[in-house]
């Protein structure tokens, strides 16, 4: 049932692909008509994510760690990347220092789902603890060879997939909000967020690296500058939250949420499938 899901909505973002292609192509008088105005896609089925975190709900799982031990900052500044930056499991694991640029405040994500590379900002407060964590506490943990790993486990080697997942599963399950989930909790949050903050659709999805989404794809050279002033949107982005700031306006249609939540439920659901058991 899970592969069938999986199947019927990448054929539905191929045909809408297509459809798109053919629409800019019309109204750009390189063809005349468009022959796939009448494709019809198929019927997606309601996706929406079975948790979302609201941002006090954010803050209390955030005060869980311990951030006077040298776990406990890890696990805090690895709540912070997740909830900022929207990454993937995957990709915060492959993390390297060499990957984060604290000038600029922004994060290389190598590699990502699909083989691709792409450049994030970070929040100001996720910066400040991920600093902090590679300051303060990843001395006390690394062993040699150091592979230069942002996050490594309490042995002094890279964290792997599923103690990761356990970790922060464990953390939510700490913090008493009443809700189950791990780090793709986070993914979903942050875009929730975002959009109720007012964020651009389309710019979520460059951050989220949803790269074959129709409303991305005519966006693929987003700069970093844009998305920096996006991430503004973002409740956690700032060491003080500041109030009344104006919000970027964007084409968010209905259609557009709908891809954008379907394409988070059928990672989460791959993700969960392909995650080790312990």
């Amino acid at each position: 049932m899970k592969a069938s899901t999986s199947l019927i909505f990448k054929l539905y973002l191929r045909l809408q692909s297509i459809k798109a292609f053919y629409r800019w192509l019309t109204r750009s008088n390189h063809v005349l008509s468009n022959p796939a105005a009448d494709i019809d896609l198929p019927k997606l089925e309601k996706r929406l994510p079975r948790d979302i975190l609201t941002i006090s709900e954010v803050e209390q799982v955030l005060s869980v760690p311990d951030v006077t031990t040298p776990l406990g900052l890890r696990d805090r500044a690895i709540l912070e990347t997740l909830y900022s930056t929207g990454m993937r499991r995957g990709e915060l694991l492959g993390l390297r220092l060499t990957d984060l640029n604290p000038e600029t405040g922004v994060i290389m994500i190598r590699l990502g789902k699909g083989k691709k590379d792409r450049v994030l900002p970070i929040g100001e407060r996720a910066l400040a603890w991920l600093r902090k964590y590679i300051t303060d506490a990843r001395p006390q943990l690394v062993v040699e060879p150091d592979d230069g790993a942002i996050f490594l486990a309490y042995n002094g080697t890279p964290l792997i997939d599923g103690s990761l997942g356990e970790v922060v599963r464990n953390l939510i399950l700490d913090s008493k909000v009443g809700k189950r989930g791990s780090c793709h909790l986070f993914r979903h949050t942050m875009a929730t967020h975002m959009l109720e903050g007012g964020a651009d659709i389309r710019f979520i999805q460059q951050m989220l690296g949803h790269a074959q989404l129709t409303t991305t794809e005519i966006y693929t050279q987003v700069s970093i500058r844009k998305l920096r002033e996006i991430l503004a949107t973002h409740p956690g982005a700032r060491l003080k939250r500041r109030a009344g700031t104006e919000s970027p306006e964007g084409d968010e249609t209905e259609e557009a949420r709908e891809e954008l939540f379907s394409t988070l439920a059928v990672e989460e659901e791959e993700e969960e499938t392909n995650s080790p058991k312990r």
